[in-house]
């Protein structure tokens, strides 16, 4: 398999990963990261070829109505309270309508979800955006999540660089199998906190303690135990499944749930030169010229997969790590331990872009034509930021830590500092047509999906 550490990759001797942990709050650091800021990017684009289903990977429908059932099932979560399709739901197109989420504690979905009371309340906001599902199963797919921190690679020998490293289990066959088994053992996102519950429990051991247990959790559910024994031809009686079979299911249902490419873009890339309106076409040869848009939104998933810094703004509890503690996401660094990545995010896939508000890897701005002028004059947007745009439900015990970063001027610089696209001038007519060409990337069975949310799941527990 490809290994992709090239770009930032987490894992270099152990001297290397000791002499980066320097990356502190203080006059040093920014120093270097002004030193570290990468070249600006040409503007600049071909069009796409057209998406087929070829370009995907295969996935088994029998299996993929299991994942249904799981999807929105609690039962994989530690206190059975939270399911994946809580904070990736169809009536928000694969994510939850929040800049940062409200997981494991919580009740409810999308905006009007609650923090919780009492010792069940949630002591943390999930630090990044829930990502969108869409067209994930395409075989150009190598590194997913927000700071890459999951990618296709030999460097365990298990075909995946990961938080697991070698305690990965065996037999995934697709990244998207790999990256359904990660939220469930995250502690704010599914799992729960430290003796709440044997899954939380198993994770402080070690993150593979947890994954037999929720195995076994499903399994010994009669209904899933007879779909597994029917629909995998290596399982003979349920006692044989394994997380990875729960993790295949679950990749089978988002891959093909979620593969969307019947947009009016999809339609004038195969020739219907009427499929656009006169106003998408112009926001059309803006985001493949003048705009430069397709400098990192390019491929037919419009998006180059890599690691980039837009200096959006800085708000919720961090992606934290053991040795900094700080309140704020570093990106990719927070996988690589290497300076020069700090404040990249992957580069967004924009199909159905217009589903899925608010935009940026923390849900900075609620609409379309917000990121497209942070993307204009990124420093300016910055500075004319506020904190109401944050799409955040009321957290009283929290709001103290929901902005903090923002008072932290050496914080600030070292954040300014690193800035990968270039301002370019774009008038409001502009920013119209490029939002009307955004629309254009929504599919046309975007909002009527193949298997949709189940009413009922088998563990009998309640449906978000």
């Amino acid at each position: 398999m490809l290994d992709i550490r090239g770009r930032g990759g987490r894992h270099q001797d152990q001297e290397r990963r000791q002499s980066d942990h320097p990356y502190l709050p203080g006059a040093r650091a920014a120093c270097l990261l002004f030193a570290f800021a990468l070249p600006l990017p040409a503007a600049g684009g071909e069009l796409p070829a057209p998406l087929t289903d070829a370009d995907f990977r295969a996935f088994d429908a029998d299996q993929a109505k299991i994942g249904q059932l799981l999807f929105y099932d609690k039962i994989l979560s530690g206190n059975g309270n939270i399911s994946c399709g809580t904070c990736h739901h169809h009536e928000f197109g694969g994510s939850d309508g929040l800049s940062l989420g409200i997981g494991e504690g919580g009740a409810g979905v999308g905006p009007d979800r609650t923090p919780g009371e009492g010792d069940e309340r949630i002591r943390k906001r999930i630090p990044r955006n829930a990502s969108a599902l869409w067209n994930l199963g395409h075989t150009s797919i190598d590194v997913v999540f927000h700071d890459g921190r999951l990618e296709v690679s030999d460097l365990y020998g298990n075909g995946f660089d990961s938080p697991a490293e070698e305690y990965l289990p065996e037999g995934l066959d697709s990244i998207l199998a790999a990256q359904a088994l990660f939220p469930l053992t995250a502690q704010f996102e599914m799992a729960g906190n430290p003796k709440e519950n044997e899954i939380a429990g198993a994770i402080h051991d070690r993150i593979d303690k947890a994954w037999p247990i929720l195995a076994k959790r499903v399994r010994t559910i009669p209904e899933y135990g007879r779909m597994f024994v029917q629909t995998f031809d290596d399982v003979a009686a349920p006692e044989q499944v394994t997380i990875a079979h729960v993790a295949r299911a679950l990749a089978a249902f988002i891959g093909t749930e979620w593969r969307s490419h019947d947009s009016p873009f999809d339609a004038y890339l195969g020739g219907d030169q009427a499929a656009l309106t006169a106003q998408q076409e112009r926001g059309l040869d803006l985001f493949y010229g003048r705009a430069g848009c397709a400098t990192c939104h390019s491929g037919p998933l419009l998006t180059d997969n890599e690691f980039h810094a837009l200096a959006l703004p800085q708000f919720g509890p961090g992606r934290t790590r053991v040795f900094d503690p700080y309140a704020r996401d570093v990106g990719r660094m927070g996988e690589s331990n290497r300076l020069e990545d700090a404040y990249r995010f992957r580069t967004p896939s924009l199909r159905n872009v217009a589903l899925t508000a608010p935009y940026g890897h923390n849900g900075a701005y609620p609409t379309l034509a917000g990121i497209v002028r942070h993307h204009a004059d990124p420093l300016g947007a910055l500075d004319a930021w506020r904190e109401e745009m944050a799409k955040l439900p009321d957290v009283p015990w929290l709001a103290p830590v929901d902005f903090v970063v923002r008072e932290d001027t050496r914080e600030a610089a070292r954040h300014r500092a690193v800035l990968d696209i270039a301002p370019v001038a774009l008038s409001e007519g502009d920013v119209t047509d490029l939002v009307a060409f955004l629309q254009a990337l929504t599919g046309k069975s975007a909002e009527d999906l193949p298997l949709g949310r189940p009413e009922v799941v088998p563990s009998g527990l309640p449906v978000d």
